[in-house]
């Protein structure tokens, strides 16, 4: 039975590859940050008692920010593949954080590298890195495009994305960027655009808000169903050799468009809704992310199967259970 070390995963893309890890037989180990407040809701269907025998999933508490914890629990497990998911990964947020999604996005990935380097086993190594390290750069971005971050979150994971290069060519690691664009479903968080407005949409429909604030609704980027992407996660880590990888549906869209169709879905029009609120805009913006993912074609045979459109509908569809369910 193979061993995986996920760091990240209550978030969304934790549950989906945990969920796609157990069903290959994998032994997925997870890294929990230690709270108050359990923040397990999105992994609690796998869960299983500790006293299970050949359980198939395990939870540790641990964080980014602390080296030696990473060091002891890569060194007591000794997984055969490591993803590193965890990250302070809203944008906005980082302007208002930059330190400490530097810590997380940036040192962190440092920490868990070292960890490996330092326990001297065999083990492929995944980073979470991100579109947003094109920022600036005219779409379509792939493997090539040059790079010009425009938030302390994309200079984090830019930083990233090179540690782990050099940690590849310096020590022999294998280790992989997935340069994954943006990737949603009912799972993500309710502070991120693409949630935000599903939410919304079912919450109107339902009598339940009034209003919906946005930013940039202009703002275009390439949106896939997070479920399909974390396979591509998995599929780098199947290859001989390291590389990175450009993950994306090759689609645009703006916020405006996913918008229309998430309302639409509910039989409202958007525009009787939606108001542009200055609080929302970024000190600095990124117009347009559309990637190219030929390579990842190529190599990994992966392809996105759902459309930005039918991700929006499947979304409010999801959160109209959601809400009704709550009983308003």
């Amino acid at each position: 039975m193979k061993k995986a070390l996920i760091t990240g995963i209550t978030g969304q893309d934790g549950s989906y590859l945990a969920e796609l890890l157990i069903s290959k037989g994998y032994e997925v180990h997870g890294v929990v940050r230690r709270s108050s407040s359990l923040n397990t809701s999105r992994i609690d269907h796998l869960y299983q008692d500790p006293h299970v025998p050949n359980k198939s999933l395990y939870l540790h508490y641990g964080d980014l920010t602390d080296g030696v914890g990473l060091s002891n629990l890569v060194r007591e497990i000794e997984p055969e593949e490591i993803y590193n998911l965890a990250a302070q990964s809203h944008v906005m947020v980082s302007f208002k954080i930059p330190d400490y999604t530097a810590q997380v996005d940036a040192i962190g990935t440092i920490r868990l590298l070292e960890a490996v380097r330092s326990a001297g086993i065999e083990t492929k190594f995944y980073q979470a890195s991100t579109s947003e390290l094109f920022g600036s750069t005219p779409p379509p971005q792939n493997e090539l495009t040059r790079f010009s971050p425009q938030s302390p979150y994309a200079a984090a994971k830019l930083y990233a994305y090179w540690i782990v290069r050099n940690y590849r060519d310096a020590y022999g690691i294998h280790a992989t960027n997935g340069i994954l664009f943006n990737h949603e479903s009912p799972r993500r968080g309710e502070t991120f655009v693409t949630r935000k407005i599903t939410l919304a949409a079912a919450r109107i429909k339902l009598g339940l808000q009034e209003k919906l604030y946005l930013g940039n609704l202009d703002a275009i980027r390439d949106w896939g169903y997070a479920p399909e992407y974390v396979e591509s996660m998995w599929l780098m880590l199947q290859q001989k050799n390291s590389d990175d990888f450009v993950i994306a549906t090759g689609v645009g869209a703006t916020v405006r468009d996913f918008c229309k169709v998430a309302f639409e879905t509910v039989g409202l029009d958007y525009l009787d809704f939606i108001v542009s609120d200055d609080r929302y805009q970024r000190p600095n913006e990124v117009n347009s992310l559309i990637g190219d993912p030929t390579k990842a074609s190529k190599i990994l045979n992966w392809k996105a199967h759902t459309t930005w459109n039918k991700l929006a509908e499947l979304m409010v569809m999801s959160d109209m259970e959601l809400v009704t369910s709550q009983g308003h």
